[in-house]
């Protein structure tokens, strides 16, 4: 049989034509599918993305209160924040607003203060810096002192000796409220005017210390060792200034040699800046304040203090970590 024959053989094999029938539909089939999906590709619409829309300042004046009360009541969570936000920073620009919460956290009556402790909570945690720096004036401070005066007077006065537990998260919660702002605000602008407000005098050196000067010194001593809460904190910033030394020192709750030893190791640089800060909010004038060198020794160390970097980017107060002084020579 020749090679035509044995072709013409194989291809009426029913086998071939099955196979070649089933090659020929998935090429046809492929081939429409291929051609579908480039057609339906091309002719696709993209959606047109959201344009991000700002609210701008004189929309936020154009609201009035009943607007933004019934922003309050939406269902949005994004639209009730913004509402609040305005809230709070037309609260933070309205001095009379803020003199009225410095009224309210001075009252006797327990939830009345705490009303006005909360609403100053909402409104520095959504104004940040600007609501913060709002709070940075001698009548805040006095008032947020006068309110933990009132605080003690409500509640019996927690146990600070026992060295084995921490009474921070027991104290009263204006009490806490009080510390917290303080905390904020002495770890920007430092804790001169929180000295200023007699923070040492009407409210710590009223705690349970002890009955007798020794006790009182002791214990105040162990509770800085061993306890790490807002409270050390802020005796800690206080620590770092003259007048707060010397008004612990009256209080009673360090001794007379330790505070004169702490005041020789604070740098002269470093209290004179603190003091011509205290100045300036008085006067509007910086004065440098020098205290008086009684020997040779005082004044080399002086002179060695003087010569000296300061390293600070203003993000913070200025601290003893900040100065970088001139290595020690002989006298």
């Amino acid at each position: 049989m020749s090679w035509t024959g044995r072709f013409l053989s194989f291809a009426r094999d029913e086998r071939v034509i099955l196979v070649s029938i089933g090659l020929a539909t998935f090429g046809l089939v492929s081939t429409m599918i291929t051609a579908l999906t480039m057609i339906r590709d091309d002719n696709e619409i993209p959606p047109a993305e959201p344009k991000t829309q700002y609210i701008t300042q004189d929309t936020e004046d154009s609201l009035q209160l009943d607007t933004l009360e019934k922003l309050l009541d939406h269902p949005n969570f994004s639209i009730k924040e913004i509402a609040v936000k305005i809230l709070c920073d037309r609260a933070a620009n309205d001095p009379e607003v803020i003199t009225y919460i410095w009224f309210g956290i001075t009252r006797p009556d327990y939830e009345e203060r705490m009303d006005s402790l909360r609403t100053l909570a909402v409104l520095t945690s959504q104004t940040g810096n600007e609501g913060l720096a709002r709070l940075h004036d001698e009548k805040a401070y006095s008032a947020l002192v006068r309110c933990m005066e009132l605080c003690m007077q409500s509640t019996e006065l927690p146990v600070v000796t026992d060295i084995h537990w921490d009474e921070y998260y027991l104290r009263d919660m204006g009490e806490r409220f009080c510390l917290m702002f303080l905390t904020e605000l002495i770890n920007k602008y430092g804790a001169t005017m929180l000295v200023k407000a007699k923070f040492v005098e009407k409210w710590l050196a009223k705690q349970a210390w002890g009955n007798t000067p020794e006790e009182r010194r002791r214990n105040f001593k162990d509770y800085m060792d061993y306890r790490n809460n807002r409270i050390t904190d802020i005796v800690n910033r206080i620590k770092h200034s003259r007048r707060g030394l010397r008004a612990l020192e009256k209080a009673g709750l360090i001794d007379k040699e330790s505070s004169r030893r702490r005041i020789r190791e604070l740098p002269d640089l470093l209290m004179e800046v603190e003091e011509e800060i205290a100045a300036g909010e008085q006067s509007g004038e910086q004065q440098s304040r020098r205290t008086r060198e009684h020997s040779a020794e005082e004044q080399r160390l002086r002179r060695q203090h003087r010569e000296a970097m300061v390293l600070n980017d203003g993000t913070r107060p200025l601290g003893r970590e900040d100065i970088i002084e001139r290595d020690a020579s002989p006298a």
